[in-house]
């Protein structure tokens, strides 16, 4: 927790706009909020939000229900090389994003897509790793439960929306708070498709204010980090709760 209390602390301190204060302190000799009135008063950090909110939101959507439809599939379902198709999939665990942002890069300029929000929503569609996650969470509820709906005549989309769905609360709660944590922190590749302002998520605008004018803008920045960080501690916060309800529950069902 030392550097969470210590970017707290910078940000209330008016002089660390000027230099970095040395050792670092816990409480700041002159507690001012002069930083987030500053960070407030400019309206790109409202503009940086929107879309970060945007983005976030459509990338988790996208993401989960991906994930969840495809964990079903390969935990539940039965067809052709399934397990070649999995073991491809978390092959793709194995290949950092430097790598791939070349090929992605040209294959969204030739489409048209560059500077716009669809590059860091588009890539978000299928993630190995919440599939992974998915699968082995279907993997331990019973088959019987889709037996049973079978014989009742359910095809496969009912019995995933009606009988396995609800069960999947804790692994929904779960990749929402790990795919909003990857979304919204997201610098690299935003930094490399976003060319205009007016498109910069919080993690560009953030770093937009560690050096303005040749001059390191400590109180600032830290301000606007303690700002940033308040989605993802109330995101992971209200689904925590809502991941220890959904054991409680969905282990009662699942027996």
């Amino acid at each position: 927790m030392a550097p969470f209390i210590w970017m707290i602390s910078v940000g209330f301190d008016r002089t660390a706009n000027v230099t970095m204060p040395f050792p670092p302190q816990l409480i700041p000799d002159n507690v001012s909020a002069f930083n987030y009135g500053i960070i407030f008063e400019n309206g790109r950090v409202f503009k940086a939000y929107i879309n970060s909110a945007i983005v976030t939101i459509s990338s988790v959507s996208l993401s989960v229900s991906s994930a969840m439809l495809g964990g079903y599939a390969f935990s539940k379902g039965h067809f052709k090389a399934k397990k070649l198709l999995f073991l491809i999939v978390l092959a793709t665990l194995m290949i950092p994003i430097e790598p791939r942002l070349i090929p992605l890069y040209k294959l969204l300029n030739t489409v048209g897509l560059l500077n716009t929000f669809w590059p860091l929503i588009l890539p978000s569609l299928v993630s190995g790793f919440l599939l992974f996650l998915c699968k082995q969470f279907f993997d331990q509820l019973p088959d019987t439960l889709r037996e049973a709906a079978q014989i009742d005549g359910a095809g496969e989309f009912k019995i995933f929306f009606t009988v396995y769905l609800p069960l999947a609360g804790p692994i929904a709660a779960t990749m929402i708070i790990l795919s909003f944590i990857w979304s919204w922190n997201d610098f690299l590749w935003p930094l490399v498709v976003l060319n205009d302002q007016e498109l910069h998520t919080v993690p560009l605008f953030l770093a937009s204010f560690s050096l303005e004018n040749g001059t390191s803008l400590g109180g600032l920045t830290m301000a606007l980090a303690t700002v940033s960080i308040l989605p993802i501690i109330i995101v992971y916060l209200f689904l925590q709760r809502y991941i220890i309800q959904s054991i409680a529950l969905s282990g009662v069902k699942g027996e």
